[in-house]
């Protein structure tokens, strides 16, 4: 999709931005300029399969439960500044969960991302090709935390890695959607 709309960029024919939502299947990824020592064992021997992708960031983990979007956005349509696109995506995960949930979720300085307390409950890595972003974030909703035990998730030792099933607790569950797809 990328390639795609660069080729439409140079045509001058680039009109709409995308967004890719999934779950991934249980999985390790680094970015660019991700430290192996992130990791709490032996990358040959992992627990799950480790990808180095091309997205900033330090290592994370991504599976089942957990919401990763990846907006396809042609930042000169919207505002070419990198640090206004990182606090717009933070922006949204904030607005999202304290209207659907009312949950007080907030920025820390200095680390990317959208935190309730010292739990982070979604982490953002992006990647920006002649202003065309891709990669993008990462929403615990009821993901396995016990993955994030073998990394030190986002380079972040002294934090935990957070999610909405855990804080809404047993008698609040994020609404199920009225829809499904197959």
């Amino acid at each position: 999709m990328v390639a795609k709309r660069h080729a439409l960029m140079d045509k001058g024919e680039d009109h709409c931005d995308a967004l890719i939502a999934l779950q991934h299947p249980p999985v390790y990824t680094l970015g660019t300029g991700s430290l192996e020592e992130y990791l709490k064992f032996d990358a040959e021997d992992a627990p799950f399969e480790v990808f180095r992708t091309e997205r900033g960031g330090e290592v994370t983990f991504h599976g089942p439960g957990q919401l990763v979007m990846y907006p396809i956005l042609n930042l000169r349509r919207h505002k070419m500044d990198l640090h206004w696109y990182l606090r717009s995506l933070e922006e949204v995960i904030i607005r999202a969960l304290s209207a659907a949930f009312s949950v007080e979720a907030c920025r820390l300085d200095g680390l990317t991302g959208v935190w309730v307390g010292d739990q982070k409950i979604a982490a953002i890595g992006i990647r920006v090709s002649r202003w065309l972003t891709y990669h993008g974030l990462a929403l615990n909703v009821s993901t396995d935390l016990a993955p994030f035990a073998d990394i030190v998730p986002c380079g972040i030792r002294d934090r935990d890695v957070g999610s909405l099933h855990r804080l809404l607790g047993p008698r609040r569950r994020a609404p199920r959607s009225a829809t499904t797809f197959s």
